[in-house]
């Protein structure tokens, strides 16, 4: 059984982020993500250009897409009804859509948030919490300060802000400041074993994947996650043995070429 984490957000209405905490507790998840980089939405023009307006009504640039695979859009559209929005559906009823999903978060992040509720979202956990988004050493020292278990070195997939630091480049003077004090996770273009020990090399004790998992759960459900996972580790172990690495601890920034690449 894997173990199960909870990804939260802090919105305006802190009675319904405190019933996500409690629910968190209650459903067994190990640790809590706290994600502090998404204050208010960013600005996505290729969303906008691809017209992922959360609506199923697919435009006409995107029918021939779905005509081209009917046993998908059996499943999505018809199979897959009724479709809720889970944790929010007390608050947008039952019949909500997704794009009523993405109003309700345009309106309600907080871009008021700082440390206190940080220190109001331990109080009220008691399991690990870890603060997903951080990109400066100095923000990693304030999660120490303030009781945090780990970090995640993350930009957001480099979809908040255009010209962000990569979680690569922001990783290594990170690892630096805190000195092993707190666990340190990062993703970002992470898609292959030799990319996780990259960044394990960079000074992160754990990688984050996301698309991997997500194309082959959608291709093949579980059985496709189970391959890529063997993927991975196969690609780990070849990337390894030809850095002269017997076991993840002797991954280091050594293997790395010198000169910010």
């Amino acid at each position: 059984k894997a173990p199960l984490w909870f990804q939260l957000y802090i919105v305006k209405d802190r009675g319904f982020v405190s019933d996500m905490i409690a629910r968190a507790n209650a459903a067994g998840c190990g640790a809590l993500i706290l994600t502090v980089d998404l204050a208010v939405p960013g600005t996505r023009y290729r969303d906008y250009r691809a017209g992922l307006s959360g609506s199923m009504r697919a435009p006409v640039s995107r029918m021939s897409q779905v005509l081209r695979r009917p046993d998908w859009a059996w499943d999505v559209a018809v199979r897959g009804r009724p479709m809720t929005m889970g944790n929010l559906e007390p608050l947008l009823g039952s019949g909500a859509a997704l794009s009523d999903l993405m109003g309700w978060v345009a309106r309600n992040f907080d871009a008021s948030v700082t440390w206190k509720d940080v220190e109001w979202v331990r109080s009220q956990w008691d399991g690990p919490l870890v603060i997903k988004g951080i990109l400066d050493p100095d923000d990693a020292r304030e999660a120490v300060a303030h009781g945090v278990d780990g970090i995640v070195v993350s930009n957001h997939g480099g979809r908040q802000l255009d010209g962000a630091l990569s979680s690569a480049r922001a990783l290594p003077p990170i690892a630096d400041a805190i000195a092993g004090r707190l666990a340190i996770l990062a993703d970002g273009g992470i898609r292959s074993g030799l990319d996780v020990v990259r960044i394990l090399a960079l000074g992160a004790d754990f990688a984050l994947m996301g698309r991997g998992w997500a194309y082959a759960l959608a291709a093949r459900g579980g059985s496709g996650v189970a391959h890529v996972l063997k993927l991975i580790e196969a690609e780990m172990r070849v990337a390894m043995a030809l850095t002269a690495c017997t076991s993840i601890g002797e991954i280091n920034e050594q293997i790395l070429e010198k000169g910010g690449n």
